[in-house]
This record gives C-alpha cells, structure tokens and sequence, in this order.
C-alpha cells in the first residue's frame, strides 16, 4: 500500500464487505480503526464500544430545532419530552425563512457573501439594488439637533419677538392713555403731548402729523452684521436664513 515515497501513504476501510482504499481515512476514536468516509461514522461501522459517544440528532419539523436521541432510550420518550418542554413552533420560521433583498420583485436571498447595508438608509440588500437609485433610498437620516441648530433656532425666536413688538409698535404709536380712570379723561400723545377728548381725535391726529416721523424711526434701524462674511441686514430673519442658506447654519467666524 502506498508508494516507495510515501509508503505508509493510505488505509484500507475496517469494514469486511468495504475494503476501499481512502487517501484521507476517518480514525474511529473508540475502536481506533480507518474508515472511508462512509463508514466513518459509529452507526455505520457499527461500533462496539461507542457507548454513550454515539450522538444522533433529529430536526423537530415543528419547531426546526435539533432533538438528541439518548443511547439505549426509546426515540419516542426523548420526542414527547422535547415536545412538551422545549418545542417552540414559533421558532420554525425564524430558521427557516431566509432573508431577502426588500426591493420588489426581488427574489435574491441575502447570505455573508451577496449583502450590502446601504450607508444612508442603513437597510440590507442584495448586490443587485446594493446603491440607491436601485431600491430607491429615502436618503440620510436627519441629523440630530446641534449647537448651530440651536443657535439659529433661538435667533428665530428672537427675530419673531421682535418683529411683533415692532409692529405692536407701528399700530399703536403714539397711544397712551392718562394715568387717571375716571371718567372724562383725556387722551394724551405721547410725541407731542397734545391731549384730545376721545381716542379717535387722537388717532387721526398721530396718522396726520406724526406717520411720517414713524416711518423714519422704522428706517433708522440698526444693521445686524453676519459674522461669517460681515454682510448686513435690516431684519435679524433674513440674517438668520442667510447664515443657514450661506454658512451651513453656523455662526462661528
């Protein structure tokens, strides 16, 4: 057996009726004999001091899990205690349905070898639909808020609040009435501290002479200078669009 190089190069299978010459035999590790790879197992050679070592598994078709027939035990005993102990039917599917890409019409089913997780989406497909115009990627997720965020964030409310006041402003210029609460009181200007017997006198009063006034005060407002570029702005939300439109949203020079 073997060859003048090699001579102890290869075995003869132990069982009677086999005698097939393996290259690569199986060594039983109880009755420490070759086998080929068909009668490498015990059952197959029929060892007799495999014992206990003799480990035979069934698949549960109910729950897909595996099922250890116990040596020198009845197989229906071990069956009915897997089943009314650890069978889980529920568990059939999560072993036996196997994973697919998720674009229609797909049917590839995703191993180690063919799964690509898109970097936007963060969804598994197959290499087939792996960029995203090929399963239609709905594009990052949105970042979470951060200190520029907040910074345009609070700015927006800061410009809201002053444009309101601004207006309250503009509507009622002028409107003040008298400390005093009893009746016939008079409605004084606060411009030109001219008193008039009713709100609508006064009213009319402050659109003939005093709108003008008004509307230079509107105009002789101060700039807000971006820190970025030093552009200016009238209004602070236009500022503020300009640095998240411009700047990226920071205000960090």
């Amino acid at each position: 057996m073997g060859t003048p190089e090699f001579p102890d190069l290869g075995r003869h299978c132990s069982v009677q009726h086999c005698k097939q010459i393996d290259f690569l035999p199986f060594t039983c590790d109880r009755c420490d004999l070759s086998y080929c790879l068909e009668h490498r197992s015990y059952i197959k050679h029929q060892c007799s001091k495999a014992g206990n070592n003799d480990v035979t598994v069934v698949i549960c078709p109910l729950c897909a899990k595996g099922v250890r027939l116990i040596p020198n035990e009845d197989p229906n005993i071990s069956w009915e205690n897997h089943v009314n102990t650890e069978c889980d039917p529920s568990n059939y599917d999560k072993v036996t349905k196997k994973k697919k890409c998720p674009v229609r019409r797909c049917k590839e089913v995703l191993t180690f070898s063919n799964t690509i997780k898109c970097k936007d989406c963060s969804v598994d497909h197959c290499l087939k639909h792996r960029f995203g115009l090929d399963h239609d990627c709905p594009g990052p997720k949105k970042p979470a808020t951060t200190s520029s965020s907040f910074w345009a964030t609070s700015l927006l409310n800061v410009a809201s609040s002053f444009r309101e006041n601004r207006q309250v402003a503009r509507d009622g210029a002028g409107l003040r009435r008298s400390s005093s609460g009893s009746a016939g009181q008079m409605e004084e200007c606060s411009q030109c501290r001219v008193k008039f017997s009713s709100v609508t006198a006064l009213v009319e009063h402050v659109k003939k002479v005093h709108e003008r006034n008004s509307q230079s005060r509107v105009l002789t407002m101060s700039i807000d200078v971006c820190p970025k570029c030093g552009r200016g702005f009238r209004d602070p939300v236009s500022l503020v669009e300009h640095v998240e439109k411009d700047h990226g949203g920071t205000s960090k020079a």
